[in-house]
């Protein structure tokens, strides 16, 4: 089995945040970002697992099958992340910031 992790911040990211005349604001809308990246990137870890499972009785393969269990891939990842995830927004929420002052300079 391949993982990969072809999961990059897309560069739109960082300009759909807006600016804020408050920090906090701007700070909350980069947390909410970077979260978001991180349940992203998560589903996709989760996705990779999916084929692996066999589906039992009485509910097993089709089409239908298919389309559910991305839907809930999705949702395990926003659950994680929203449960404290593994570390991967605060990663990003520290860098965005960090990009944000660099661009205030």
């Amino acid at each position: 089995m391949r993982m990969t992790a072809d999961i990059a911040m897309p560069p739109s990211a960082l300009h759909s945040v807006p600016t804020a005349d408050k920090s906090g604001d701007r700070a909350s809308r980069m947390r909410a970002v970077a979260q978001e990246y991180e349940s992203v990137f998560l589903s996709s870890m989760l996705k990779q697992m999916m084929p692996e499972i066999d589906a039992k009785s009485p509910f097993h393969g089709g089409s239908a099958e298919e389309t559910w269990r991305g839907m809930l891939v999705d949702q395990y990842g926003k659950s994680i992340t929203k449960a404290g995830g593994i570390g991967i927004a605060d990663a990003v929420y520290r860098e965005l910031m960090k990009v944000q002052e660099g661009a205030r300079s």
